[in-house]
């Protein structure tokens, strides 16, 4: 695979991951947060049925003896009235769903539409339920799917499931670190602005940690599968790699040489760019830690005023990143 299709590939994963629980919801009343089970990285979470349990392949839970599940998945609030749409009788059908029932939920963070009905998949016959809410800052989503003839998750132990549907405002950033393939042992000062489970992270250097635009310094961190296998090749690798770079313009490289990362072989590249959506002059540096099968992708972005103090910084989170 090359550096490119690698790079891409972080953006294929998730969006493929999203595309599949476009139906999938989640939420639940604010009384009752208390003792929803959140899954790992979710701010959605619920009091699952007996019986079921918190899923090691997906969000949400599951009983794999019994092939029933509840799917959870957050989208932005935008997306609502699409996903509306896609409950529609008509859209669902297309998908071999047939709606039995359909109501509206109120919860106190916000309401929304519950979709009941029928679906047959790998000639099994399943009840569905499809939960699609809206709140002040995201779109909650479950589906909830089980064959038809168990009797182990009655409508009712369902519908009791979907009550205690809960959001939290946010997700600690130690959960959110477990879902990464290597730990941090320095963030030194930057918020966690984004995390893609089991591959990467954003870090933003604002405030409050939302993100903006006008950031003073920010740093992505990656890990990928393959890479080159010989010393010779790191340079040209790098370069391909650096190219890939998006949100940068009229680049100018200042520095390109291998580096000893955490005990590693290495190469860093820096140069002086502009930032694409603001045209503010910046310093970026791509440090690559290559390993056996695999090699980590390290890009610091700062403002050209504040480069040598945020260089610092950005050093310091990546001589403290170790692979688990």
């Amino acid at each position: 695979m090359t550096s490119g299709n690698k790079l891409n590939s972080v953006t294929a994963v998730v969006a493929a991951a999203l595309a599949c629980l476009v139906l999938a919801p989640l939420l639940a009343p604010a009384a009752q947060a208390a003792d929803a089970i959140f899954p790992v990285g979710s701010r959605v979470g619920l009091v699952p049925p007996a019986g079921m349990v918190v899923s090691k392949s997906f969000l949400g839970f599951e009983d794999v003896a019994k092939d029933s599940a509840m799917l959870i998945a957050a989208q932005p609030p935008a997306a609502f009235p699409e996903i509306e749409k896609s409950l529609a009788a008509d859209e669902l059908k297309k998908n071999g769903i047939t709606v039995d029932n359909r109501e509206e939920m109120t919860f106190d963070f916000g309401k929304g539409t519950l979709v009941v009905g029928k679906q047959t998949a790998d000639k099994t016959r399943y009840r569905k339920w499809l939960l699609n809410v809206q709140t002040k800052d995201l779109t909650a989503l479950v589906n909830v799917q089980i064959p038809e003839q168990e009797t182990a998750y009655p409508d009712a132990a369902v519908r009791a499931s979907l009550a205690t549907l809960a959001v939290r405002a946010t997700i600690p950033d130690a959960e959110k670190l477990s879902l990464l393939p290597f730990t941090l042992s320095d963030l030194a000062g930057f918020h966690i602005e984004n995390i893609i489970p089991g591959r990467a992270l954003m870090l933003v250097d604002t405030p409050d940690g939302v993100p903006t635009d006008n950031f003073d310094a920010r740093m992505f961190v990656a890990a990928f599968d393959g890479g080159p296998t010989e010393n010779d090749d790191h340079a040209q690798f790098a370069r391909l790699t650096f190219g890939q770079i998006v949100g940068i313009k009229d680049v100018e490289i200042t520095m390109s040489e291998p580096l000893r990362i955490g005990g590693q072989s290495g190469f860093q590249t820096t140069a002086q760019a502009k930032d694409m959506k603001t045209g503010a002059d910046i310093m970026v540096a791509q440090w690559l830690r290559f390993g056996t099968g695999g090699f980590m992708q390290m890009i610091g972005m700062a403002k050209t005023d504040g480069w040598p103090a945020a260089l610092t910084r950005l050093r310091a989170v990546r001589d403290g990143i170790q692979l688990k």
